[in-house]
């Protein structure tokens, strides 16, 4: 193992590595933040077609002639 540590500098690799997985955790998070169902933030959003298939049904037309 420690020849392994002779062909590469433990103070460069390591500040890579670590480098590498912050910005990997920082692309994880904003993918989870782009998502409706992990946004821990706003929370999940209110899609308008749900919304339109829960809305009430209009009257019928045929009330209004007196029929």
């Amino acid at each position: 193992m420690w020849r392994i540590w002779m062909l590469f500098d433990p103070r460069r690799t390591l500040v890579a590595l670590f480098t590498f997985l912050f910005v990997l955790a920082l692309v994880i998070h904003f993918i989870l933040l782009s998502t409706d169902r992990f946004n821990w933030l706003e929370g999940p959003r209110k899609s308008t077609v749900a919304a339109a298939a829960l809305a009430p049904m209009p009257a019928p037309a045929t009330a209004a002639t007196g029929k």
